[in-house]
This record gives C-alpha cells, sequence and structure tokens, in this order.
C-alpha cells in the first residue's frame, strides 16, 4: 500500500535553497541528481525495511515521487505514492521526515561543493590523499556530525544485515552496556548488526538519563536501497561512495566492534586493518574489538585464520576477540577510549576527527566493480602487506556489489559471475571464507537462495 500524496516542511534547520539549485536537483536528464535523490528518498520512506533485494520494489518505486518545491518561506517537499510504512495517522514520521531533508542537505552540498568544486577536481587528478580526507571532513561538518566538545567517544559497530536472531540480540546487548557508559553508537544505519547496538544504547542512555545519546548513520547511494536507515538513527549522514563512507567511519570512530557479517563486514575489516598496517599509524591507539554470542565463536576463528594465513601475525595484534561478554566488550572500550583521549591531547589532534591516521590514496580512490577491475586485483603476497589489504579490501566490495547494489546485480546479469584469480596462499583461504560465509547464510537475508556473484579461479 501507499499514500497518494503528502507536504511536508523540515523541522530542524536546512539552509534555503536556491531556484537554481531546486531546477537543477528536478532536472533528472542533465545530471542525473533527481534519480540520486529519489532512490535515496525511496530508501528513507521504507525504513524498517527488512529487505536487500534492489529490484524487489520496483513497481512501488517507479509509481513514487518525490518534488521539491519552494516557496517564499522555504522549500518543501511534495511526496506520491510513498510506502504507508512511513505515516502514522497520516503524517510522516517525524524521524522519517527529517531523514528526508538530510538526503536533500547531502545531495544538494556534495554535487555542489564537492563534485563540482574546482579546487577538489583539480586536486583529485593529482591523487591528493589529504583532498580526499577534506573532502570527508566537509560532508560531516556540513551534516553536523563533527562535534567539537562532546566528551562521550563513538562507538562505530560494524556488523551483517543477514543475522540470525541470537547475534541481533546480542548486539542488542553490547549496545545497552555502551549506553550505560554513556558512549554513543556509529553503524552503516541498516538492520541487523546496525541497528541493535543503537537500540540497546537507547535504553543504556535512557537509564542513566543521557538525553543526548548519538545513533549516527553513514550509508552512501549505492548501499542505501538495500540497507534502509533503520529508525533509531537520530543524525545521517550520506556520502558519495563507498571508500568515502568507510573514511568517515574511521576518522570519526574513538574504536570499532565487529559483529558477524558477511562480505560487507568483511571488506570493513580488510579496510581498518590495511590503514593500522600502515607503518606511520603503528603508534597511533585504535581499539577495535571482535564479538559475537556462543554461536558465533567458530565465525570469528574463522575471520582470523584468514587475516592471519594472507596478513599475518601484525594484522592478528591489530584486534581483540571478546566472545560471548557484552560487559567486557564495553568496559574494554571505555577503557581503551581514555587512551585515546589522552593520546590526541598529548598531539594536538581533534577529538571529533582523527586526521593523524595515515590513509593512502589507494583506499580512497572510488573502486567501480567490473569483470575487467575485479581480474586486475592484485592478490598475491610479492607486495606490502597494507596494499594486499586494499586490493582484498575491493574483492569483497565487488562481492557486495554484486549481492545487493543495483549497478553490480546488472553486471553480473550481463556477464555472469566476477572471476577472482590470484596467487593459492591467498585464494585458499579466501575461498574457505567465502564458503563458510555462504553455508552460514551471511551473503543474503535468511530464507532466500543464494547464487554466488563471484567465481574463485585458481
Amino acid at each position: 500500500m501507499s499514500v497518494a500524496h503528502a507536504r511536508i516542511t523540515p523541522r530542524k534547520a536546512l539552509r534555503v535553497l536556491s531556484r537554481q539549485e531546486v531546477n537543477r536537483l528536478k532536472d533528472a536528464s542533465q545530471t542525473g541528481l533527481y534519480e540520486i535523490f529519489k532512490r535515496c528518498a525511496f530508501a528513507v520512506l521504507n525504513c524498517g525495511s527488512h529487505g536487500d533485494d534492489c529490484f524487489a520494489q520496483q513497481t512501488e518505486y517507479k509509481e513514487f515521487e518525490i518534488e521539491v518545491v519552494q516557496l517564499d518561506r522555504g522549500i518543501v517537499l511534495d511526496i506520491y505514492n510513498a510506502p504507508d510504512k512511513a505515516f502514522v495517522d497520516s503524517e510522516v514520521i517525524f524521524g522519517i521526515r527529517e531523514h528526508l531533508f538530510t538526503v536533500l542537505r547531502d545531495i544538494i552540498y556534495i554535487n555542489d561543493e564537492i563534485i563540482n568544486n574546482s579546487k577538489f577536481i583539480a586536486s583529485a587528478e593529482l591523487q591528493s590523499s589529504e583532498l580526499m580526507t577534506n573532502m570527508v571532513f566537509h560532508i560531516l561538518r556540513n551534516a553536523n556530525i563533527l562535534r567539537y566538545g562532546n566528551p562521550n567517544g563513538l562507538t562505530v559497530c560494524w556488523g551483517g544485515h543477514s543475522i540470525t536472531r541470537e547475534e541481533y540480540d546480542y548486539t542488542k546487548e553490547v549496545g545497552y552496556q555502551l549506553g550505560l557508559r554513556a558512549l554513543d553508537v556509529g553503524t552503516g544505519c541498516g538492520p541487523g548488526a546496525m541497528k541493535g547496538p543503537m537500540k540497546g544504547a537507547t535504553i543504556g542512555h535512557a537509564k542513566q538519563h543521557n538525553k543526548h545519546g548519538r545513533y549516527v548513520g553513514f550509508t552512501e547511494p549505492g548501499i542505501i536501497a538495500a540497507e534502509a536507515p533503520n529508525p533509531i538513527v537520530n543524525e545521517l549522514v550520506i556520502l558519495p561512495d563507498i571508500e568515502k563512507r568507510l573514511e568517515a567511519f574511521v576518522r570519526t570512530a574513538h574504536g570499532i566492534i565487529v559483529f558477524p557479517g558477511g562480505a560487507g563486514t568483511a571488506e570493513e575489516i580488510l579496510y581498518l586493518l590495511g590503514i593500522l598496517l600502515h607503518p606511520e599509524n603503528k603508534h597511533i591507539p585504535f581499539p577495535v574489538v571482535f564479538t559475537g554470542p556462543a554461536s558465533a565463536k567458530t565465525y570469528f576463528e574463522k575471520i582470523d585464520a584468514f587475516i592471519g594465513s594472507c596478513l599475518g601475525e601484525k594484522a592478528q595484534s591489530k584486534y581483540t576477540i571478546i566472545i560471548d561478554d557484552p560487559e567486557a566488550v564495553a568496559v574494554h572500550m571505555k577503557k581503551e577510549f581514555k587512551r585515546v583521549t589522552q593520546f590526541r591531547k598529548q598531539h594536538n589532534d581533534a577529538f571529533f576527527f582523527n586526521w593523524m591516521l595515515e590513509i593512502d590514496n589507494e583506499f580512497q580512490q572510488p573502486f567501480i566493480p567490473t569483470h575487467k577491475t575485479m581480474s586486475e586485483l592484485n592478490l598475491s603476497l610479492d607486495q606490502p602487506v597494507h596494499k594486499l589489504a586494499a586490493d582484498l579490501r575491493r574483492a569483497f566490495s565487488g562481492i557486495v556489489a554484486g549481492n545487493v547494489k543495483q549497478d553490480g546485480i546488472e553486471e553480473i546479469i550481463k556477464h555472469g559471475p566476477f572471476k577472482i584469480n590470484g596467487s593459492n596462499d591467498i585464494i585458499a583461504p579466501l575461498e574457505d571464507l567465502l564458503a563458510s560465509m555462504v553455508k552460514q547464510q551471511r551473503m543474503k537475508l535468511p530464507g532466500t537462495e543464494y547464487v554466488p556473484c563471484y567465481e574463485i579461479v585458481s
């Protein structure tokens, strides 16, 4: 079912758009900006959806329309044929209303101030790592994600949208323990292990009468349709691509907790380890915990073995594994956050944005998964370990695209599975890890049949 028409206005601060900006947003034929806005807006209105098939709601999506209307007093959004789950008593739910204007804010800002900004374009051609970081900083600052003087640490939680009920309940308990300790939570903003910690933290914050708990959601247009923002997110930011989303995670986080997940979680782990293994980052404290219920012990043994085989013991030393003990996870993070705070004070680094972390340009340049780019990945030990991590990250990024992103799925439909090849000492553990994820139903939601979008070529 859908609601025929609704008109909404922003309740919180949103800069007034010029007529030129409104017209540009409407113009789908020239810039494609409207289509990006429409796709993200539809995902927001599908808040609470448990599907991860971007094609499943195509009919509903085609009937849906959203129009930006410029009035003398500001702007309003006219919405047609929106999913009825976004409404209560014929009114758009407040959180969804604000997420819609967040989408509008970020799409306009990124297009005007980043993509079409000559200083960013010129520097990007020189492949400046510093410039890429500044892009991320500007986007986060515009979204009011960077809070000067906020004493609470931001715990970024990673994990899959396709997890068991037991694993989901565990993520809630960890979030609850974090909330009791006044720690804020950031996630990829979707369902499963992205929603659970936020839900638990709301109870922990409430028990401590903390009315300023932050539940920060980081997303990007390519993934938002498969991972619609969950209803607990009270600060949403849309980055232009997966690489800037990943950098936003690690720049704003004071520590990261990893729950069980699939290819997307493996991509995040490899991205993070690749950065922490960079020689320039060896002295920077950055707590990382892998955790899950007792039933997830085997999962993390597989992940740990894969990391050990491909990246070595040094990579394994960058994280702590804590099984079936939510309180111990929160206590560990709280303790480590004090060390992070002390380090940043000593080095005059910002508490809200980790400027000191060195991130190579190869972790920042957008990777477009195609059959050609996937087959050209250097999956061998004949390179520095952090560079191998970068290409392993790209391999999993391609699998994520083939699983849930529209462009990736269309590529698979046209040309068949991605071919992944490399040296046997990398390919063998990679194949073993992927097989275990498929067996545990971590590639798609439970109850759906998974057809691999990749083929391992030995």
